[in-house]
């Protein structure tokens, strides 16, 4: 056995009991012939008496911090005048009778006190050791503790968690696909999917009427902050429903979160705001409504948004959201007739302090509408029939109206432990140049690789 307990758990009641901890080494120090260890695991620290003898038979001084310790001792209360009560674990020490190097450690390449700010690079190439620093630790524990509260409140409303492929088809409509290369069928390819949107949709014709999933989803678009090539989403989506029911649930949700995580009641029903005020009032389509409510959390709805919005670059239309949106009803004729400037979508977006959270619509379940759409964004039937063909089919063979919505996990991940950027709520991001400096990655193949795939590099 390595351990008795973890290193945040002994407490007074423990004293004069014998127990065995396992950690890195936070900090070593010696006080003439006598040692100190505090010991590190991700439950806490727990401060280690080293007696001269063991001092001097461990040899100490010559472990470095970070090194991997097994201490056996008897657990001491210390006396009143030397409780710690900054630490959970200050009311005792233990009083060591062997210590054991489990695994050393060679000098450190970065300091892993929250206080020092180490360089993104560095952080980055190291990252192991990065996520040994106590704050990644509470955000990684915070991460779990969102998507649980998530998982646990959509259970109780007869969710059902179904996963989705990850090799999927390519159907460039947003950002750029990351694609796979198939050898067993040469010169073809698979995409990473943006989203699970398709699928939820076939799940709702296939009668899985509440569908959710915390799933990885793939852009190869520009980064920022808020951005990662690889990111996650909790996606939903239910059947025979309109706006006011998956904005309902939805808002159940988020209560539950934030009173799991935060400790906060809200109070709903949430704000809603069109999407022609807020571009009037704040200039965007995520207004900060902190000061338009006197709160720190200041959730909104924004609503009405344009279906289609006109890039003058490539002169045509596109969906502003996604082209399986179901447009207002009113304005369903209008889409018929290619008139798009006025079209609005039943979209809805979820708005944390200027950030969005969270968006969905409720989706096309009629084959026609969803034709009439994609003649609108200039499509030819062959292209959408290629690219969509499997799902105009499958709404042919009875689709029950559906909607849903999607959070963005990594960002409300980011916003409720207090960080800037999303890469502190990923275990091991991608950099600002989507590079993993830890794996070096991406990096060249060899070319019996290429080969089985059937490809050859172009020099730039």
């Amino acid at each position: 056995m390595y351990r008795t307990h973890t290193c945040g758990e002994l407490r007074k009641e423990h004293a004069g009991q014998t127990a065995t901890l396992a950690g890195w080494a936070d900090a070593i120090r010696l006080q003439g012939k006598v040692g100190f260890v505090l010991l590190r695991d991700r439950y806490g620290i727990t401060q280690c008496f080293i007696p001269p003898a063991l001092v001097e038979s461990c040899k100490l001084s010559e472990i470095r911090k970070e090194s991997v310790l097994q201490i056996t001792g008897e657990v001491k209360a210390r006396p009143e005048k030397q409780v710690r009560k900054e630490m959970a674990t200050g009311e005792i020490e233990l009083a060591a009778a062997s210590l054991k190097v489990l695994s050393a450690a060679e000098p450190l390449p970065m300091n892993l006190d929250d206080s020092v700010q180490s360089s993104e690079d560095t952080r980055a190439k190291y990252r192991f050791l990065d996520l040994r620093r106590p704050r990644m630790q509470r955000n990684m524990a915070t991460r779990h503790q969102i998507a649980k509260a998530m998982r646990d409140y959509l259970d109780k409303q007869r969710f059902l968690e179904i996963e989705t492929p990850f090799l999927a088809k390519s159907t460039p409509e947003g950002a750029r696909d990351y694609l796979v290369p198939s050898r067993v069928h040469n010169g073809q390819f698979y995409a990473l999917p943006q989203s699970p949107q398709l699928f939820k949709q076939l799940l709702m014709i296939a009668g899985y009427d509440r569908y959710a999933q915390v799933v990885k989803c793939f852009r190869d678009e520009d980064l920022r902050s808020d951005r990662q090539p690889e990111f996650t989403q909790l996606d939903l989506e239910m059947s025979f429903v309109e706006e006011e029911d998956v904005m309902t649930l939805t808002e159940g949700l988020i209560a539950h979160i934030m009173k799991e995580i935060k400790g906060i009641e809200l109070k709903l029903p949430l704000p809603r705001i069109t999407y022609a005020e807020t571009m009037k009032q704040h200039g965007n389509d995520r207004p900060d409504m902190r000061k338009e409510l006197n709160t720190e959390w200041a959730f909104c709805w924004v609503v009405d948004f344009p279906m289609f919005e006109y890039n003058e670059e490539d002169k045509r239309w596109y969906a502003m959201h996604h082209p399986f949106t179901q447009p207002k009803a009113e304005h369903l004729d209008l889409v018929k007739d290619g008139k798009l400037k006025g079209v609005h979508a039943r979209a809805y977006d979820l708005v944390l302090n200027g950030s969005e959270i969270a968006g969905g619509s409720i989706r096309n379940h009629d084959p026609a509408v969803q034709r009439s759409i994609f003649d609108a964004l200039g499509l030819t039937q062959d292209e959408y029939e290629e690219k969509f063909g499997f799902l105009l089919s499958a709404l042919s063979f009875g689709a029950p109206p559906h909607g849903g919505i999607a959070f963005g996990l990594d960002r409300l991940a980011a916003m409720l432990c207090g960080e800037d950027s999303i890469r502190d709520v990923i275990a091991f991001p991608k950099n600002k140049e989507a590079r993993d400096l830890m794996l070096d990655a991406p990096s060249a193949v060899s070319k019996v690789q290429l080969d089985e795939v059937g490809l050859s590099l172009k020099k730039k």
